[in-house]
């Protein structure tokens, strides 16, 4: 059994940087890091999500309401609904997927 894995950083978009951390079929952790006006697209996925700011800004779109959000904030995303961010200061979100998104791998 391996217990760490290395996984490469990705730009999925402008101002946007993916790796993943940490992954098990049941469970995986992802780092994203924003720059200041970069966008995670309103999208929505079968996977429960959630997520921590470690540091930054950001303004969640989360099922029609929308919030602001800073270091150390958390909350869950259920599966189906549609979600995005914006970046209001440089930062990074810690998100954990279950179960573990393969688009990512």
């Amino acid at each position: 059994m391996t217990i760490l894995k290395s996984f490469p950083a990705i730009s999925p978009g402008p101002g946007v940087t993916r790796q993943v951390l940490a992954d098990s079929p049941e469970l995986m952790l992802v780092s994203f890091r924003f720059d200041v006006g970069a966008k995670g697209a309103l999208h929505s996925h079968p996977h429960v999500q959630s997520t921590h700011v470690a540091s930054g800004r950001f303004r969640f779109h989360l099922d029609g309401a929308e919030f602001d959000i800073g270091p150390g904030d958390s909350f869950v995303i259920p599966s189906g609904v549609i979600h995005g961010c914006e970046c209001l200061e440089a930062g990074r979100l810690l998100d954990s997927f279950a179960p573990r998104r393969d688009d990512f791998l």
